[in-house]
């Protein structure tokens, strides 16, 4: 897994390098510190994964992270922050970011760095505890406006919840690729892009 690292602390982004070279699944193309260089090292090195801080001086990551999504809406972006501002978590998850994990959670990056190559959204667990209170109720949700199935809008809740289609097919007992299929429907009834956009419509949407 290819990977590029941007974090304005420069010992920061090098420890970060060590540590993720260590596990032997990771390669750090290259390194970056501030939003401008996260936007130009994407497009020179197109990375399976960006692994991104927010504060930074100038541009901020969620700002390059805007900016990457426009010209390449396939990216795969996580942010790795010490920071769990509310305002930050909801923007992020709205732009379509991958993930959003604390820097505290030391352990947790390279595990987070290969869900999200296979697929999944990724928050630690200090953030999913907030998605919650976080999202703005709308009241009761009209799902067969909306031509969604009691399986479906079952499978959208499990998503939500951050589990993986294998995840899904064990709890539901049905084949991984019925899952797959399931999530695709959803995903063009309701003109979304991805699992992450999914999990947030659900929040912001539905969740009241």
């Amino acid at each position: 897994m290819n990977i590029v690292v941007i974090d304005d602390d420069k010992l920061v982004a090098l420890s970060l390098k060590t540590i993720l070279e260590s596990s032997g699944s990771v390669t750090v193309a290259a390194m970056g510190h501030s939003g401008r260089e996260a936007i130009e090292l994407y497009r020179s090195n197109t990375p399976d994964v960006m692994l991104m801080d927010i504060r930074m001086d100038g541009m901020t990551g969620l700002e390059a992270g805007e900016e990457i999504l426009r010209d390449f809406p396939d990216a795969r972006i996580l942010y790795l922050t010490t920071f769990s501002d509310d305002e930050y978590i909801v923007k992020a998850l709205n732009m379509g970011a991958k993930g959003y994990i604390l820097k505290q959670d030391f352990d947790g990056i390279v595990p987070a760095l290969e869900a999200v190559m296979r697929g999944q959204s990724v928050f630690g667990e200090k953030i999913i505890t907030k998605l919650p209170e976080l999202m703005v109720p709308k009241g009761q949700y009209d799902f067969n406006a909306h031509g969604i199935s009691d399986k479906e809008r079952e499978i959208m809740e499990l998503v939500a919840k951050g589990l993986s289609n294998k995840e899904i097919a064990g709890q539901l007992f049905l084949g991984e690729g019925t899952i797959r299929n399931y999530i695709s429907s959803l995903l063009d009834k309701l003109e979304l892009r991805d699992r992450t956009q999914l999990a947030v419509y659900y929040y912001t949407e539905v969740r009241g």
